[in-house]
């Protein structure tokens, strides 16, 4: 009977082991979806160069529309890194797309040398982000850098990299106690560039006045 018993304790012990396993495995496969945060890939013909920024609302990950009330992607920081610095005279990160008509609770952007960051939080009740769940990449728009170009440093052919911070990049809830980030695997961060070609020089106002009034003379000589 006691022989009996033994390999009947093993199967048992086993059959415990892979009920573990397996249901660790499920747990960390929960969330294997991930959302996604992307920066556009543009080409500048000018030193005013625009780029949007996109967040991409996944279903089955831990934030997002189709979560319960209050696991909703309400509030997010978004750290940009551009390289080379130099490349870059001045930029600003500013809210765009399905975020443009909403008030926020709390907006700031700090910035560095080579480094600026948006980061936006917004009240689910009133002000719900209204993003499309499994949308098209790259998703919807949320916000865009705008950027003014050094044309002596920035060089015809050249590429200005634009890279997420995987550390200060993250989504996150109204309230902030659920977070979607790079580290714990739950977000994509997909980078983005400038490519440089040949600028074309912006006109100051006061050339396209001259200009206008040399057209004017020229016009007048031509009628007489």
């Amino acid at each position: 009977m006691r022989k009996q018993m033994k390999p009947m304790k093993t199967i048992l012990a086993r059959v415990a082991v892979t009920a573990a396993v397996l249901c660790c495995a499920m747990a960390s496969n929960a969330f294997a979806a991930t959302d996604e945060v992307t920066i556009g890939t543009v080409t500048a013909i000018g030193v005013n160069v625009d780029v949007p920024v996109y967040i991409r609302d996944v279903s089955g990950t831990p934030l997002g529309v189709d979560q319960p009330p209050g696991s909703k992607i309400q509030s997010y920081s978004l750290k940009v890194n551009y390289a080379p610095a130099s490349s870059v005279q001045s930029v600003t990160f500013t809210r765009a797309g399905i975020t443009t008509s909403l008030t926020p609770t709390f907006e700031s952007s700090p910035s560095g040398v080579g480094t600026i960051t948006l980061l936006d939080t917004f009240q689910e009740s009133t002000n719900p982000i209204p993003f499309t769940l499994n949308a098209a990449a790259p998703g919807n728009q949320v916000a865009h850098l705008t950027f003014v170009l050094t044309p002596a440093a920035a060089i015809p052919g050249s590429t200005i990299a634009l890279t997420f911070d995987p550390n200060l990049t993250q989504l996150s809830n109204q309230g902030g106690t659920t977070l979607e980030a790079a580290p714990i695997a739950t977000l994509l961060l997909i980078n983005g560039a400038i490519n440089v070609t040949a600028f074309v020089p912006a006109m100051s106002e006061w050339a396209l006045i001259l200009l206008v009034a040399a057209f004017a003379i020229i016009g007048m000589r031509l009628r007489t």
